[in-house]
């Protein structure tokens, strides 16, 4: 067991046999009550974020989980597959623990993958990945120097803004955290 005033972000713990991992921590005390703990945490079986509230001397259940890779394979309806790559082994997670980050998904790329009790639980995408412009309105020489932007589509199909100077067919660095363009690749 572990103390509630050792949670802080990224730990994950268990509470009724439903594994959770810590988003947001907050300690507070109240004159001469008790410290109480409040707690976001992300419910790793079914990707719903809940507040959880404890009083300083409680302990909860640690949970091991284990950071894997895995190689995104395809989409089969609401599930997204992966392979690991060591044993070959598929497996699937749902667009609701994905949360969002699907469009992100390129086949053939790895990812980390959250296990616990070799139950895959979430997707862990790196910072920043490269995207291939596949449509936007042409660039025009000397438009660099301008801080302007324009719409393009990337080869996922993800919109963002862009510099006016980049073209169909760059490659260019989109921040996974904000959807964001970052810079242009060689």
């Amino acid at each position: 067991m572990i103390p509630v005033t050792d949670l802080r972000a990224g730990k994950a713990f268990e509470v009724d046999g439903i594994p959770f991992i810590v988003i947001q921590y907050k300690h507070t005390k109240m004159g001469r009550g008790t410290a109480s703990i409040k707690i976001k945490a992300r419910n790793l079986e079914n990707g719903s974020i809940t507040e959880k509230t404890f009083i300083s001397g409680a302990k909860v259940a640690p949970v091991e989980t284990q950071l894997k890779k895995a190689q995104y394979l395809y989409q089969d309806g609401d599930d997204f597959c992966f392979m690991d790559p060591k044993t070959f082994n598929q497996f699937s997670l749902s667009s609701d623990l994905l949360d969002d980050q699907e469009k992100f998904l390129k086949e053939g790329e790895e990812f980390k993958i959250l296990f616990w009790n070799d139950k895959a639980l979430s997707l862990e995408l790196p910072i920043s990945m490269v995207f291939k412009i596949k449509d936007t309105s042409p660039g025009v020489k000397g438009n660099s120097a301008v801080n302007s932007f324009k719409k393009a589509v990337l080869d996922n199909g993800l919109s963002l803004n862009v510099p006016l100077f980049i073209n169909i067919d760059d490659k260019v660095k989109v921040d996974t955290r904000t959807g964001q363009y970052m810079e242009r690749v060689n």
